[in-house]
């Protein structure tokens, strides 16, 4: 049973990981709907929160329907992140995670994110202080180290659970790998092999589907996987992970009717928190995967990436949904 302080998630929970510009209320709406179990918001800027940016201070609208529910921060100043959680944690979230896994280069290379990697010490110092500045749950969300020669993770995440954190989700590539290669789990069973590790460690990295969660589950024995990149445009892989995990069958793949419905949810949530033109401009990314695999999509999906006129979109969709059965086949 996987618990961070006295928060239960069940036997082996999957957990939504925090992307950026994906992982906003509307999208986790749908994942909670879907099976996820604790979810994690977009990364927050530490400057922007102490700072009052309003694109930061946004990212921290969480609802009682998400719980439980972590939100994440990043920063590379210590006296900042402090702050940053102290304002955090007005919000009442579960939990405050710390991201020091993004390893885009505008992130990264000023020390945040996975750019911390390079400084262990104050890795550890950090922690530390964002620990003693909440009374939540802290967790971490990190890499296996900065390049091949650098991956402490094991001693890393030892020392991170003695300065007081609860959990930790550990992406199994470096820094430097980015998303490219195949993630090396191996490293992520030793952290969960270590006999003074006694937080939970759950893992992330290619989990695409229900199989591979399982054969990771039993291969690697973490207390559960965190998924992200699967779950764009997909948010029916967590329900699928835990039939075939119980049931050893797969549930029925979402119809087409089914994704138009999803992604016309996505879109009327987007709309009511980002307000109309926003809320239409950031669906865009999504329509692309709610329809993967399906066959003459394009012609359709060029009038969704192109107009700005809600109606329109949703005559759209609504025309998708109603020919779905004559003209979509899914590949």
């Amino acid at each position: 049973m996987a618990k961070i302080r006295d928060i239960d998630l069940g036997e082996f929970p999957l957990l939504l990981a925090p992307m950026e510009d994906v992982s906003d209320p509307p999208f986790r709406a749908l994942c909670k709907e879907h099976g996820a179990d604790l979810m994690y918001t977009e990364f927050i800027s530490s400057e922007g929160l102490i700072r009052d940016a309003v694109k930061s201070v946004q990212k921290l609208d969480i609802f009682e329907y998400e719980r439980p529910i972590g939100i994440q921060i990043f920063g590379y100043d210590i006296e900042s992140m402090k702050m940053a959680t102290e304002i955090t944690e007005k919000t009442n979230p579960d939990i405050i995670d710390i991201n020091y896994g993004c390893p885009v280069k505008k992130v990264a290379c000023k020390g945040a994110g996975a750019g911390i990697l390079q400084d262990i010490p104050k890795m550890i110092e950090m922690t530390r202080e964002i620990v003693k500045s909440t009374k939540l749950p802290v967790t971490v969300k990190t890499r296996l180290g900065w390049d091949e020669s650098s991956k402490y993770i094991v001693e890393v995440a030892e020392r991170l659970q003695d300065v007081g954190i609860e959990a930790i989700s550990i992406h199994g590539r470096t820094r430097k790998q980015m998303y490219k290669g195949e993630a090396d789990w191996s490293l992520i069973a030793d952290v969960k092999h270590n006999p003074r590790m006694k937080i939970p460690v759950f893992g992330n990295g290619d989990i695409t589907t229900p199989e591979k969660a399982v054969e990771y589950k039993n291969r690697y024995n973490v207390d559960g996987i965190m998924i992200g990149r699967a779950s764009i445009g997909y948010p029916w892989i967590f329900n699928e992970i835990k039939h075939f995990a119980k049931t050893g069958e797969h549930l029925s793949k979402p119809t087409v009717q089914n994704r138009v419905d999803a992604c016309i949810q996505h879109l009327e949530m987007s709309v009511k928190w980002k307000g109309e033109i926003l809320g239409i401009a950031e669906m865009k990314r999504h329509y692309t995967n709610y329809f993967k695999g399906i066959s003459h999509f394009k012609e359709h999906r060029m009038k969704l990436v192109t107009s700005f006129d809600l109606d329109e979109i949703r005559q759209t969709l609504m025309w998708i949904r109603e020919n779905a059965d004559e003209l979509f086949f899914v590949t």
